[in-house]
């Protein structure tokens, strides 16, 4: 039954040329970055700690506590040797051949963009972007992967914060404005690596106005059920199956 799904998927992809994807962070565990709710991710990692991992990534942590921000973020959010999987690649060549109009992710590894990605709107920011508080002034990763401390600016001694939504943090409304249009537009909506169960990031699927709409992931999500093609698995290899023959 599944094989019959992804054929009749794949001729949906060879047919259209206004599709988007929407992706979590299910799409970079091929690159050996865990994701956040399953069994192995991150919220359920033994933690030698006495805060949440809620706690460590919300704002009033960053503030109170940015030694212990810091070093969280350096060891279990920031993987800067991570290289593009099958799943960003196959992406990328969908965008090449001008099918793809554009991706929406809640990852913040930045790795579709090294895939080639080119329209790309990252609902959470990106963590090899760093920013002084106090002046603006940017910063990238490799000047905070130098620190052993939480960083201060060179310029102004203002407090370096990373340039992505922390628990406590709305969205950005300009980049949440430009993934509602872009997957308002979308003919063919594919939502991939995500347990959309992340508001207000799992609501932007509210906005498709068509009738087809793939899910595809490892596990069930609460809208399996409103999904029009269903496809169950490892997202990298799915998605180079779809791609296969697409030109």
């Amino acid at each position: 039954m599944q094989n019959e799904v992804i054929e009749t998927v794949r001729g949906l992809i060879r047919q259209s040329r206004q599709i988007v994807f929407f992706g979590g962070a299910g799409v970079s565990t091929a690159s050996n970055i865990p994701d956040f709710r399953s069994s192995d991710g991150l919220y359920n990692r033994v933690q030698q700690s006495a805060y949440s991992t809620e706690e460590m990534l919300s704002h009033d942590f960053l503030v109170s506590q940015p030694e212990l921000f810091f070093q969280n973020l350096r060891e279990n959010l920031i993987f800067p040797d991570a290289k593009p999987n099958a799943a960003h690649i196959a992406l990328a060549r969908l965008e090449r051949l001008g099918r793809l109009q554009g991706i929406v992710t809640q990852n913040i590894d930045g790795l579709h963009q090294k895939a080639g990605s080119e329209n790309v709107i990252e609902l959470h920011g990106n963590i090899a972007r760093f920013y002084c508080t106090a002046c603006g002034r940017p910063y990238p990763l490799a000047d905070i992967m130098k620190s052993e401390r939480a960083p201060r600016c060179s310029v102004c001694r203002g407090s370096i914060r990373p340039d992505v939504v922390l628990y406590q943090e709305m969205l950005d409304g300009d980049v949440l404005q430009a993934a509602v249009d872009l997957i308002s537009a979308a003919d063919v909506l594919i939502v991939g690596g995500t347990s959309l169960v992340v508001y207000p990031a799992a609501g932007l699927l509210q906005h498709y106005c068509g009738n087809k709409l793939v899910l595809i992931n490892r596990d069930p999500t609460p809208y399996d059920s409103q999904a029009d093609y269903l496809i169950q698995g490892n997202i990298a290899e799915i998605l180079t199956e779809l791609m296969d023959g697409v030109d």
